[in-house]
């Protein structure tokens, strides 16, 4: 495995984990504040984006890579609102698009098409996750500090996320 490649998976895989521990921080902060629609959907985050770094070391070691499992950093673990929050989860989300982007420049750069193959499943899973992201942040601007709003946004999240992948 070429090198530069092999560290950007590597890095990949630092990303994913910290997604992973990120949104269970902030399912534990929901879960905490009485949120348990929104803790649910971060807890289903935090194993979906766990599954996203296993595949990606799973790879690595099928291509006779060496994987490094990084040291996280401290996730956030408390913020001022509902509309914090979610605008944390879809800059996470944003920032890993941009990362995935970044390996499947410099797989066409160094003509690994194999792990540009491999990427692709993350580009179209990204698209998905920031429409997710952006749609509920929206559904949140839209709700304003409306209290009862906030009660039935929670009430609603697993059906809204829900609906957003099956679109």
């Amino acid at each position: 495995m070429n090198t530069t490649i092999e560290n950007l998976l590597n890095n990949q895989i630092k990303y994913e984990a910290q997604a992973s521990m990120q949104y269970l921080a902030m399912a534990s902060w929901a879960d905490a504040k009485g949120y348990n629609g929104v803790a649910d959907f971060f807890y289903s985050q935090s194993e979906e984006e766990r599954v996203h770094m296993t595949k990606l070391v799973k790879f690595v070691n099928e291509r006779s890579g060496n994987v490094i499992i990084p040291a996280l950093d401290v996730p956030k673990a408390s913020y001022d609102g509902l509309n914090e929050l979610f605008e944390q989860f879809l800059k996470s989300e944003m920032f890993v698009t941009e990362q995935i982007n970044h390996v499947i420049y410099e797989c066409l750069q160094h003509k690994d098409y194999n792990v540009h193959n491999f990427m692709q499943w993350y580009v179209t899973e990204q698209l998905e996750e920031e429409a997710m992201a952006r749609t509920l942040l929206d559904k949140l601007n839209i709700i304003g500090n409306d209290k009862s709003g906030h009660y039935l946004f929670d009430r609603d999240i697993n059906a809204i996320a829900a609906a957003q992948e099956n679109e």
